[in-house]
């Protein structure tokens, strides 16, 4: 995911976004608790894409403010 595509999306889409993501890297980190892990590569890039996320999430509450 890159982060041009997340500055198109809205805030709300941002935190449903955030959301998944956050589920995914919980049941990233449980596979791999049990050593079911097909891909540990996997938990760094959503912990990556997560980071991006709330990157654009700041950079919006940033302009916001700015704006006021």
């Amino acid at each position: 995911m890159k982060a041009t595509e997340l500055r198109d999306r809205s805030v709300a889409e941002l935190n449903r976004t955030l959301s998944d993501l956050e589920e995914q890297l919980f049941k990233l980190r449980f596979q791999k608790s049990t050593g079911q892990i097909d891909n540990p590569i996997k938990i760094r890039e959503v912990r990556k894409d997560i980071a991006r996320v709330l990157t654009v999430i700041g950079e919006y509450e940033r302009q916001e403010a700015t704006h006021e």
